[in-house]
């Protein structure tokens, strides 16, 4: 028996219809046969025929049901099953592909008719079985190069947001706990029942993302004014605030250079812009308010501030994750959204395993001046 051939199978409980169907299939297929509907679905899965011929007029249970249970069956779905049948109204016919069949040969059989069907049937399905197989390669190619483009774009903009932080004596873990903040603020609001239509789940990862990038702007900004452990004067800090729009601005020059829009920039071209502003319309550099600023901005106002809090600058000695609470908790409604201190508050031992696990060690500041009004915007992500 040549174990190349396809095996059809033959399920008829009539001892004449199984004789002539073998007669002619066998010299051209491996053939099975089964007397019933039961035995055929058994049949079926543990021996995976490339197609099956079923009669539909049976004891115990129809072609019909026999069908519709191999359809509903993942291992047994893709086989092609064909119909052998006296029925010759609409309506049968109907019910036939309602359940599943993919053909149907009326009795008595002609044997030209039904070598030709099964022949087709099989070519088909082997067609649509090699089409899966290459639409499948062809999805991993493109999730590949995706994953591939995906952890370029991510080196890139951990680059670049690194030159920024690296200015301000900040370091690479800064970026990394400030993306999980963020995350974790999102993934709280959502749970809470907030803001479900904006922060869906690409959305929470384009927040993620693109959160590396809020400082990106100060790379423009002088060293004299960046690293100043003093007070900064009305000029200097008017020069200071320019970060914002400065990286604003580098995001936008990206975002026109493409041919398409990108949520991810979108993003990050407001949490750039918009990260220093305040919920009662203090900030900069816009003065926006409340439901003005985007949210993804603060999102990061906050995320931004506790980071700032909890670290140590060549300005300040790190804060307890305690007092950074405390100094949250108060801004709430002026500095702060209410709802995003609320989830704050809600997760903030979250915020303070984050910091654990990305800590700055084995950095130590030169000087650590008193803490001043003029020092508190810099504490605060200035």
């Amino acid at each position: 028996m040549d174990d190349e051939r396809d095996t059809v199978l033959i399920v008829d409980d009539n001892a004449e219809n199984r004789a002539l169907l073998g007669e002619v299939l066998k010299p051209y297929f491996h053939v099975l046969i089964t007397t019933r509907g039961d035995q055929a679905i058994k049949v079926c899965q543990k021996h995976l025929p490339d197609i099956v011929l079923l009669d539909i007029m049976m004891p115990e249970m129809d072609g019909y049901e026999v069908c519709r249970r191999l359809r509903a069956d993942p291992r047994t779905q893709t086989i092609p099953v064909i119909f052998l049948t006296a029925k010759s109204q609409i309506e049968d016919e109907q019910r036939g592909f309602d359940a599943g069949a993919v053909d149907y040969i009326l009795k008595p059989i002609s044997p030209p008719i039904l070598l030709a069907r099964v022949h087709t049937h099989l070519r088909l399905n082997q067609a649509m079985s090699e089409l899966e197989n290459q639409n499948q390669m062809l999805e991993a190619r493109v999730r590949e190069r995706t994953r591939h483009l995906e952890s370029l774009q991510n080196a890139t903009i951990e680059a670049m947001a690194s030159l920024a932080e690296t200015r301000d004596n900040e370091t690479g873990n800064h970026i990394r706990r400030t993306q999980h903040y963020m995350r974790h603020l999102a993934e709280e609001l959502v749970r809470q029942g907030l803001y479900l239509a904006q922060l869906t789940p690409e959305t929470i990862e384009n927040l993620f993302r693109s959160a590396p990038l809020h400082d990106i702007g100060k790379v423009g900004i002088p060293d004299a004014i960046l690293l100043k452990s003093d007070k900064l004067t009305e000029d200097e800090f008017e020069i200071m605030k320019k970060h914002t729009e400065i990286g604003r601005n580098v995001i936008a020059s990206v975002e026109s250079a493409l041919d398409f829009e990108s949520d991810f920039l979108k993003c990050a071209k407001e949490i750039a812009m918009s990260h220093q502003e305040k919920w009662d319309g203090s900030g900069y550099p816009q003065g926006l308010k409340e439901y003005e600023i985007p949210l993804s901005a603060r999102l990061m106002a906050l995320a931004d501030v506790y980071d700032a809090l909890i670290s140590e600058r060549v300005y300040k000695p790190a804060f307890s994750h305690e007092k950074a609470v405390s100094i949250i908790k108060k801004g709430s409604g002026t500095h702060f959204e209410p709802a995003i201190v609320a989830a704050f508050l809600a997760i903030e031992q979250q915020f303070k395993a984050i910091a654990q696990t990305y800590r700055d060690d084995g950095f130590h500041a030169a000087s650590f001046p008193c803490l001043n009004s003029g020092n508190n915007d810099k504490a605060l992500g200035r």
